[in-house]
Order: structure tokens, then C-alpha cells, then sequence
């Protein structure tokens, strides 16, 4: 018999749903979380050293996510109850770079039959047949992918770097601009470039303490106001 196999979710597209049982209980994505930006992401297997530092990361930084309307999503092809243990012992004996007694609050999926690590392209086979490998999904308030991260089983991810981009992405969506490599919020975002000759000779032009012309088609202005 073939295997079934699934196309993972690209930029742009919808996520794909599912029900799924989770250390917070039942879930139903993305009804759940409409109106949210998500970050869902999958790691290899509880109890192992660099998923431990991930998720005390994450979870010390759960309220500066929630204060940017995102909420954290994490899975596994673990049971429940191995969930349950390894947040256990993660915030009764784990100290890592002054985190202690952190407790993991957002939902981890139990995901035996890895139903929906498959939907999302969470399983690749060279890597392991049996475990997800570190990806990371940021999807937006009407469930549409917008970005994905994936990482090798050795390293951890950077939450910084995360919460950076879901930062870039809201910006770029509220005040319809763009954001150059290594943007930090604050920092100069770049204007969209001219659609015509005309308005690129205008682009030259423009002048102001806003603005920042370096070439027709590379304009920087002031981070506007924002979360």
C-alpha cells in the first residue's frame, strides 16, 4: 500500500485545520484562535535537553507574545501524559540561564498519530520517521501562513528572532511598508518602491525629515507609531 503523503502549508495559504487533545485540554484550530496570530511550532520529543531550553524560553516569554495578540502553540508525538511529566519536572527541577520554576502554560499537542504533524510537513523522513523536527509556523488572524522556520535537531531556535518577525509582519501589515535586514522595532522601514517612471522621479525628489531616499527604489521613512 502507498503512503499517503502531505503537502505541507505554504506562504500564503490557509492552515490546515484540526482537533487535537492538549496539556490545557481540547482544542479546535483555527476556531479556537480566531482573531490571533499563532505561533505554532513541533519539537522532536518531551524530555530531551534542547526542547527543554526552547519551551522555558518560550514560556518566560508567553506575555510579551499574548501582548502582541499571539498566542503559542507547541506539539510533539508524545502522549499527554509524557507532556504533563516533562512540564512537571521542567518547572520543579530545571534552572537554565536564571529561569526557575517556569511553568508552561500555553497548549502542547499530543500527536501519537501524527495526523497533524503530517499535515504540516512536521515529519521528514531523513531527519526521523518518529519525531517531529523543530519547525515553526507564524500564522495570522485569518489563519493564513506567513511564515515558516525550520530548524535541525542539534539547535535550538532564537524566540527573539521570532517575536521579531511577527513584530516586522504586523508593521508591515498595519502601515503597509516594508522592514530592511536586521530590522528592530524603532528602527527606519522601507517604502514600498514606485510603480511607474514618474513617480520614481518624484520618489528621487522627496525630501523631509522623514524620509530617506537612497535611491528610487530604496526609501526609508520613520518607524511609525505601533505596537
Amino acid at each position: 500500500m502507498t503512503e499517503t503523503l502531505n503537502r505541507m502549508p505554504l506562504i500564503g495559504e490557509k492552515a490546515p485545520a484540526f482537533e487535537a487533545e492538549t496539556t490545557q485540554g481540547p482544542i479546535s484550530f483555527p476556531k479556537d484562535y480566531e482573531g490571533k496570530w499563532v505561533i505554532f511550532f513541533s519539537h522532536p520529543a518531551d524530555f530531551t535537553p534542547v526542547c527543554t531550553t526552547e519551551f522555558m524560553t518560550f514560556a518566560s516569554m508567553a506575555d510579551e507574545f499574548k501582548a502582541l495578540n499571539c498566542e503559542l502553540l507547541g506539539l510533539s508525538i508524545d502522549s499527554t501524559y509524557s507532556h504533563i511529566a516533562w512540564l512537571r519536572t521542567i518547572k520543579e527541577k530545571i534552572v537554565f540561564k536564571g529561569m526557575k520554576g517556569i511553568e508552561v502554560k500555553f497548549p502542547v499537542i499530543s500527536d501519537l498519530t501524527m495526523e497533524i504533524s503530517k499535515k504540516f510537513g512536521m515529519l521528514q523522513p531523513e531527519a526521523s520517521k518518529t519525531q517531529a523536527v523543530r519547525a515553526v509556523f507564524i500564522i495570522d488572524p485569518q489563519a493564513i501562513v506567513r511564515a515558516i522556520l525550520y530548524y535541525p535537531m542539534a539547535n535550538g531556535r532564537n524566540m527573539q528572532e521570532i517575536k521579531r518577525l511577527l513584530i516586522a509582519m504586523q508593521h508591515s501589515d498595519e502601515h503597509k511598508i516594508a522592514t530592511p535586514a536586521n530590522w528592530q522595532l524603532g528602527e527606519d522601514v522601507i517604502v514600498p518602491p514606485p510603480g511607474s517612471c514618474g513617480a520614481a522621479q518624484e520618489r528621487v525628489e522627496q525630501t523631509g525629515p522623514d524620509y530617506e531616499c537612497l535611491d528610487w527604489f530604496l526609501t526609508l521613512k520613520k518607524c511609525p507609531h505601533g505596537k
